[in-house]
């Protein structure tokens, strides 16, 4: 539908006006592929109702009112004889030329990109005989144009990353040329994907010829017929491929990501166990030996003995953890080839999509190779996508190096999985091995804050190829193989089951079901068959003999007992059937059993439903609960294998189903079966990665500081009336390092746990050591950039800490000039002189009968110590510290919820406050902080220099403790600024707490040692840097990623160290600390 205004300029259409943001004019992808995340994006789009077209309307009302249904109106619907509408006009004019010169400016200066592009391009292309082509052409000359195609807007690089390229090789036995063609995978390059349109694609992966490539020339020609595919293959060692991929991935990794016990998987025998015979699936020696497994099989089709040289024994381990050094040495060696061929010819702000279990360190070494080479800047974005389980956190903690796994993994910015039990499981186990905690994102997505960025947890479904579904449907060899299948059994019912001859397939307890309905169902009898197919890919070969043994066995037993003609049982070496078998299959079967114990991905059942789409009677799927396929089909039955009778159940109630329920089953699947495929899911995991970089800049551009705005006006309301405040910034050690060195009277005031010395995270569930510690003593190169600052008369150092005075001093007492507090400020000392052995102590009076809060806390404490196991109460000079820190993180999280209010009941009486620190629940009087010690340093500091005062401060702590030193620094500058002068003591800000010392100053040791009389009489500009260890909400005004960065500015401020922005790299080996106790109890009893 269309109007026209009646100047006759033409029509416009109606949905126009319907979407006056034009928001239809965008291109727009289905519901089903438009994010949570996209949304608001959408709703957020740059405009205005400024912006809206102008439209009025003439109503002719003198046959009638207004609302008249005579009254005649005249649509001017942008109508230049409208006079309201040309300053309209006009406006718009302006703006299309400002557009004109835009996009012309962008023109020039692309023109320009695209000429250092084909240069760098020359430079890192394996061949340079192309004119830098990289394979699809997407950077050369348009065939419909005489300019470069990538003038226009240069194609984004995906690099697609998988162990085994998605293609298929075949040699000509006459003239030995090599040939290849796309594989069935979700990576392939399908018609369907327009994935390559969007963006210039590459895959990276190993490659299996048959024979195997052994020469150099032979390398050459499979590169050469890659090529043309945009294919680039790595080729690797015999032995570090069997040791990387039968050894670490098929023998560890596999079985432990799909939740089998190590231990467990040793000890019964077909795990761990290599045959006798040590051949490939590739092999011919190999095949042949498979082909005799089944031999002597009296049924014809497979059953009988082993051949001698696979013979193994079913009681017998050769479990040796000496292997995996060895297995993970050679797991190393492959991810690193493979970072080594995708770095040198990565370019910045490429994508790299890393395929499955076999590559789970590539993200980390890709992070890793780009800030080496850009000097610490990250612009590649990575996506890392598994296909198959995630196991529990317990299972995965089994993994010796399942820590170095899970962080390559969070590398990346989108970690992808097909259910979200699998998801659930990765964010559990980053819990509690890492100590991360995830967040929801705006749309219902869900986050892992990881070193300083959030990393996108995505679940996300894939379908068949439908297309290519649909063109193998019409091949004549499927109507054959439906047609001799139907043939062959007659009237029975067929139920289908192609399954891998591995154990977790659970074949074995799929036969025991059908066998139980054959003897609880007699009718059956005659009237069903199973058609069992057992694929054998070899890459599991003890498992896969132990398996076969198996269900030989029973397949005798069931057919001995019920007949030969109830089960068709095959068994076939290769890891997938061809696609016409396949289809054959399909068609001629009505029942379809999918059961497995454990299962990542399968798409069988799904190509299955759309087998048998109209015309075509519906078939029914009977599915494991334990599958990802559980939570994809909705149609289908979901059963529990171990289950037998209700699986039995499943069994005939799918016989006796109606018609009716079976085409209604149908229907609630059909759609998403034929329409996602692996292109669109392609695309919107990548729609999902730019939604998470966007989402990241913009925390960047916001300094981490995420504003809501809520869908009303009182939420807009309250966004216009926040105060505008300064960006909260990652710290710049150049900057920092410029101020300290131009200034010469500074005071700089530290944290120590947390700050100066690394602690685990509370979150993680396993502590390296009981107190979350590897000893209380900063790095040595810390240690000795604190003496070196201390040495300089021009500095004041201090470390407050909320430890003890013990601990405290055996870690940096013997620091000179080095000045200290321990119990968040209630104690301090002033800095050593040069000869003196022991420091002087003096402590602030808070007003508080400390005895007497101890004597009604420790029995509350004590209940709650007692029933939390690895809990402690600890107890300073002015605070009582309940501990949960070594608990685990959920069970003391919740037993610190329900002790809070406890104690505030009992301790209502008192002039107390309680502090949630990391693991620990505090009891400090209402006037005790870190900030109090912090002022007075301050103030005695700036008396020392009189009106000079302080022209450096930097202050760095870690948790909400040390708040309170950031808003002490704050209110001295602004006192300062107030005129009051650098010294501020009994002036304008309310007087501390006094000291229960006659010499109360904390500076008395070291004012002597400062020559007042050179210090300048007008005082330059003041430099203040307060720095909160971690990125969160903070009074502070910059962050660093992690204690890891505190020595790297240290060393720099002491000239032994490199400058540039802090990140997220580690400074050597950092000891680690927690809060060490000086009265511990366990059990209600106190040391």
């Amino acid at each position: 539908a269309s109007t026209s205004n009646d100047t006759g300029e033409g029509a416009f259409p109606v949905m126009v006006w319907e979407d006056p943001f034009l928001v239809q004019r965008e291109p727009q992808l289905p519901d089903r592929s438009m994010s949570v995340v996209s949304l608001p994006s959408v709703r957020r789009a740059n405009r205005s109702l400024a912006e809206l077209p102008w439209r009025t309307i003439d109503v002719d009302v003198s046959a009638g009112g207004c609302g008249a249904p005579d009254a005649v109106r005249v649509d001017r619907w942008n109508d230049p004889a409208d006079l309201g509408f040309r300053p309209y006009l006009e406006s718009e004019e302006e703006r299309d030329r400002a557009k004109i010169e835009a996009d012309e400016a962008a023109l020039a200066r692309e023109e320009g990109l695209l000429g250092d592009m084909q240069r760098h391009r020359q430079q890192v292309e394996v061949d340079d005989d192309d004119d830098g082509d990289d394979g699809d052409g997407d950077a050369a000359m348009d065939s419909t144009t005489d300019k470069p195609a990538a003038a226009a807007r240069p194609a984004k690089r995906v690099f697609l990353v998988c162990y085994h390229l998605p293609v298929i090789l075949t040699r000509d036995p006459v003239d030995g040329t090599w040939s290849a063609c796309w594989s069935e995978s979700l990576i392939a390059k399908t018609e369907q994907s327009g994935v390559s349109s969007l963006y210039e694609t590459q895959w990276f992966g190993t490659v299996r010829t048959v024979p195997p490539v052994s020469t150099e020339e032979e390398r050459d020609a499979v590169r050469a017929v890659l090529r043309p595919m945009s294919c680039f293959p790595l080729f690797l060692d015999d032995e570090v491929e069997e040791q990387h991929y039968l050894g670490m991935c098929k023998q560890v990794l596999w079985p432990a990501f799909h939740n089998v016990d190590l231990l467990d998987l040793s000890a019964s025998g077909w795990g761990q166990r290599e045959m006798a015979l040590n051949f490939g699936p590739t092999d011919e020696v190999g095949r042949e030996a498979m082909r005799m497994v089944p031999a002597g099989n009296p049924m014809g089709n497979g059953s009988g003995g082993l051949p001698p040289g696979l013979a193994t024994s079913k009681t017998d381990s050769d479990w040796d953890q000496s292997r995996l050094d060895g297995w993970w040495s050679s797991y190393n060696v492959v991810n690193r080839m493979f970072a080594e061929a995708i770095s040198a010819v990565m370019r910045p702000h490429d994508t790299v999509w890393v395929h499955d279990y076999h590559l789970s360190l590539l993200p980390k070494l890709l992070h890793d190779a780009e800030r080496a080479l850009t000097g610490g800047e990250r612009t590649i974005q990575m996506v890392y996508f598994l296909h198959i389980p995630f196991p529990t956190s317990q299972v995965f903690r089994e993994l010796e190096h399942g820590e170095e796994i899970l962080e390559g993994m969070l590398h990346a910015d989108v970690v992808g999985f097909h259910a979200f039990d699998y998801a659930r499981h990765f964010l559990n186990a980053s819990k509690r091995i890492l100590g991360l905690t995830y967040e929801s994102l705006v749309g219902g997505l869900i986050g892992v804050r990881y070193r300083g960025k959030k990393v996108l947890v995505a679940m996300s479904n894939v379908s068949i190829e439908s297309d290519i579904v649909s063109a193998a449907l019409a091949l004549p060899a499927v109507r054959e193989g439906a047609d001799a299948l139907r043939v062959k059994h007659g009237h029975r019912v067929i139920i289908t089951a192609v399954d891998v001859a591995q154990r977790l397939s659970g074949v074995y307890l799929k036969l025991l079901a059908f066998e139980c309905l054959l003897t609880d169902y007699p009718v059956w009898h005659s009237k069903v068959v199973m058609l069992q197919k057992c694929l054998i890919p070899g890459s599991r070969r003890a498992d896969e003999v132990d398996t076969l043994e198996n269900i030989r066995s029973l397949v005798r037993r069931i057919q001995d007992r019920f007949g030969r003609h109830v089960i068709d049982f095959e068994e076939v070496i290769c890891s997938s059937l061809p696609i016409d078998q396949r289809l054959a299959v399909w068609q001629a079967s009505d029942v379809l059993v999918c059961t497995p114990v454990r299962e990542g991905l399968n798409l069988l059942p799904l190509e299955y439903v759309f087998a048998r789409r109209e015309p075509m009677t519906p078939g029914v799927v009977i599915t494991s609960e334990f599958s990802a396929l559980s939570s994809i089909l909705n149609g289908a039955l979901r059963v529990n294998p171990y289950d037998i009778q209700t699986f039995v159940t499943a069994l005939d109630k799918v016989l006796t189903m109606s018609a009716n329920e079976k085409e209604a089953r149908r229907a609630r699947d059909i759609d998403f079966v034929s329409s996602c495929s692996s292109g669109l899911w392609t695309r919107n995991v990548l729609r999902d990665l730019a939604d998470v970089t966007a989402a990241q800049n913009l925390d960047e551009a916001d300094g981490g500081k995420q504003t809501a705005v809520a869908q009303s006006p009182s939420g807009i309301a309250a966004m216009l009336s926040q105060e505008n405040e300064p960006e909260f910034a990652p710290l710049q050690i150049k900057s920092v390092n410029d101020a300290y060195l131009a200034t010469s009277r500074r005071v700089i005031v530290m944290d120590f746990n947390g700050t100066l010395v690394m602690k685990e995270p509370p979150g993680k569930y396993l502590k390296r050591e009981m107190l979350g510690t590897t000893g209380n003593k900063p790095p040595p190169e810390v240690v000795q950039a604190l003496a070196d600052m201390c040495a300089d008369p021009r500095n004041v150092v201090f470390v407050v800490s909320g430890d003890t005075q013990r601990n405290l001093e055996d870690a940096l007492g013997h620091v000179p000039g080095l000045g200290l507090a321990h119990s968040n400020g209630a104690c301090f000392a002033a800095p050593l002189r040069a000869g003196e052995a022991q420091r002087t102590w003096h402590a602030f009076d808070l007003g508080v009968d400390w005895d007497a809060v101890k004597r009604v806390a420790l029995p509350v404490l004590s209940k709650y110590t007692a029933r939390t196991n690895g809990s402690f109460v600890k107890l300073t000079h002015s605070s009582i510290g309940w501990s949960y820190y070594c608990c685990d993180p959920e069970w003391g999280s919740l037993q610190a919820s329900y002790l809070v209010p406890e104690l505030e009941r009992e301790l209502h009486a008192f002039d107390v406050r309680f502090v949630t620190l990391k693991g620990v629940v505090e009891v400090v009087p209402r006037k005790l902080n870190k900030g109090l010690v912090v002022k007075k340093v301050l103030r005695e500091v700036a008396a020392m220099h009189g009106d000079a005062g302080i022209d450096f401060i930097l202050c760095m702590g870690d948790d909400v403790s040390d708040e309170k030193m950031f808003t002490s620094v704050f209110s001295y500058v602004a006192e300062s600024d107030l005129g009051s002068g650098p010294s501020v003591a009994g002036g304008v800000s309310p007087a501390p707490p006094t000291s229960s010392s006659p010499n109360n100053s904390v500076m008395e040791d070291v004012s002597s040692s400062i020559d007042l009389k050179k210090q300048p009489s007008a005082a330059p500009p003041m430099y203040a840097f307060t720095v909160a260890v971690g990125k969160k909400a903070t009074h502070a005004s910059y962050w660093v990623d992690s204690s890891h960065d505190v020595p790297r500015l240290l060393l720099e401020l002491t000239g032994r160290g490199v400058g540039g922005a802090l990140g997220t790299q580690p400074m050597g080996a950092g000891a680690m600390a927690w809060d060490s106790v000086e009265r511990q109890t366990r059990g209600g009893r106190f040391a």
